[in-house]
């Protein structure tokens, strides 16, 4: 098969929403659909000993939430799909906006019974920014929620994108019969067990039980009213990120779940160019290149590893093949490389532009690197870095234990679970993170993979502003202005709160102070 065909097969995506609304869910049955599981277990399933397939860290069994993004890899009626389970866990934006710039398209869940949520406006508006096209579905249409033109009212209003029904449900919770299947032309009626019976639109006046049901006459109403007033369907103005098709249905149920995947994996993009800084790159280049987006430790508690997981942006990758690593340009070769199935892990022998896959990492990968095949050097364009909002210091309980605590620190800041800043002149470690659930994985996995307890001592929300200048005027901080250095070495300041910022800014309007998100979003959609 050409590099052409391989790479056209690629279908690369992740699964964003709020915490509760599905996702892991839905990602199970992908598997189950995929053949790559026999039961799907349920993620709060914890009396049973089921864990979800996707949730593979000690806490997240703990927990029964997603903390990092799980990878998975499977063949998918003629596709090779990757999918990226995020966090939905508000805390973990931060890993899961990283995700984001390592997928084509994403699907974003919307629960019936709450509608658009906090988690899922950030997330959306990472998507935006990137220009990733968006793919919704509505779960849980078998418990009571909001009508179904109220959602899409709020999708259209607080996410400014326009929307397209591909189906439309007929009633909801213990009145739920089932969905107009808008692309097939066809009704699809729940059942209330797995099994979904499909009757073609021609010949539903055959089906008296159905069609005298209020519920029914009532959403055939309305999908008149939208083949009539709405909007005609267009899938370049979805690939452009300005249309997002609408699904409904029942991730759990499960039901109209098969009818979304395959219509989505039918539409969504494959590969896509990547910039970088010689310029678009093809998915189609023939050298290839990639880069890492993610950096996870101790996958496998036996070996205490570090797997670098590498987004394939072109090229075809061989197992054993020597590549250059651009910050560095010092040549690697590759030979320890898999692709995922949550906690199991197949070696990979080749894998094509799209495709995720982990490497080993010998402690020589930062998150952002780009490999390459070839003579040429550059990079992808680097990997946003999201300003943390609460700051804690962090030292060893014991002392003795020195040794462990730097190199957990140390590995668990290069992965990128938690930032790490030094107080200036007194080295003090202080840890920055997105939010309070971050600090709680921190003590956990420095605990149990490093056997290193550590003590945090709380600082509150901080708003970091970097610096421009190589040597700061000390004289001009104190505590409500913290003087530190992020582990580049940059300059940054942990004002106290708004008042102390604006304060600062009025004493010294000469002091340029750069807040690093705005830059990022700036940057991002040049």
């Amino acid at each position: 098969m050409s590099l052409h065909d391989e790479v056209n097969k690629r279908r690369t995506f992740a699964i964003i929403s709020h915490p509760d609304a599905g996702k892991t869910t839905l990602t199970e049955k992908l598997l189950l659909y995929g053949n790559l599981i026999r039961s799907a277990g349920t993620v709060k399933g914890k009396k049973s000993g089921k864990f979800a397939t996707s949730d593979w860290m000690e806490l997240e069994k703990q927990r029964g939430i997603s903390v990092t993004s799980s990878v998975m890899n499977f063949p998918y009626k003629g596709y090779e799909v990757n999918i990226l389970d995020t966090p939905g866990h508000e805390d973990f934006s931060e890993d899961t906006y990283r995700t984001l710039t390592a997928v084509d398209s994403v699907v974003m869940i919307i629960d019936a019974t709450k509608g658009i949520e906090a988690q899922t406006i950030k997330l959306f508006k990472v998507c935006r920014m990137r220009g990733i096209p968006i793919f919704t579905f509505i779960n849980k249409l078998d418990r009571e929620g909001k009508e179904p033109f109220e959602l899409m009212d709020e999708i259209e209003d607080v996410l400014n994108i326009e929307t397209h029904p591909m189906n439309w449900p007929v009633g909801m919770g213990k009145q739920f019969v089932g969905i107009f299947d808008r692309n097939e032309q066809q009704f699809v009626q729940f059942t209330g067990n797995e099994e979904e019976i499909s009757i073609p639109f021609t010949k539903l006046n055959n089906h008296e039980d159905l069609v005298s049901q209020p519920a029914y006459k009532t959403a055939k109403e309305e999908l008149e009213l939208l083949d009539e007033a709405g909007g005609t369907f267009s899938l370049d103005a979805v690939l452009a990120g300005q249309l997002t098709p609408v699904f409904f249905g029942s991730a759990l149920a499960p039901f109209g779940v098969q009818t979304f995947i395959d219509t989505f994996i039918s539409m969504a993009p494959g590969p896509t160019p990547r910039k970088s800084t010689n310029g678009v790159i093809s998915p189609e280049t023939s050298e290839f290149s990639g880069f890492i987006f993610k950096i996870q430790a101790n996958m496998n508690t036996k070996h205490r590893d570090r797997v670098a997981f590498l987004r394939v942006c072109s090229g075809k990758f061989e197992r054993g093949m020597t590549v250059k690593l651009a910050r560095t340009n010092k040549s690697i070769k590759l030979a320890q490389t898999q692709q995922f199935i949550a906690s199991s892990r197949e070696t990979v022998e080749e894998a094509y532009a799209g495709d995720i896959i982990g490497i080993y990492d010998p402690n020589a990968y930062r998150i952002g690197d780009t490999l390459i095949e070839g003579k040429d050097t550059f990079t992808y364009d680097e990997l946003p870095q999201f300003p943390p909002d609460l700051f804690k210091k962090v030292t060893a309980k014991n002392v003795m234990k020195s040794k462990q605590f730097r190199k957990g620190l140390e590995q668990l800041v290069q992965e990128g679970a938690i930032q790490l800043y030094k107080g200036y002149r007194t080295d003090e470690n202080i840890l920055g993170a997105v939010g309070e659930l971050q600090f709680d994985v921190f003590k956990f996995r420095m605990k149990n993979e490093y056997n290193a307890d550590v003590m945090l001592e709380s600082i509150g929300e901080r708003i970091p502003r970097w610096l421009t200048v190589e040597k700061p005027d000390e004289s001009l901080f104190d505590e409500r202005s913290m003087l530190t250095k992020d582990r580049e070495g940059n300059f940054v300041v942990l004002f106290k709160n708004d008042f102390s910022l604006r304060l600062f800014m009025e004493k010294h309007p000469d002091v340029e102070l750069i807040d690093l998100f705005e830059t990022k979003q700036f940057e991002q959609t040049q």
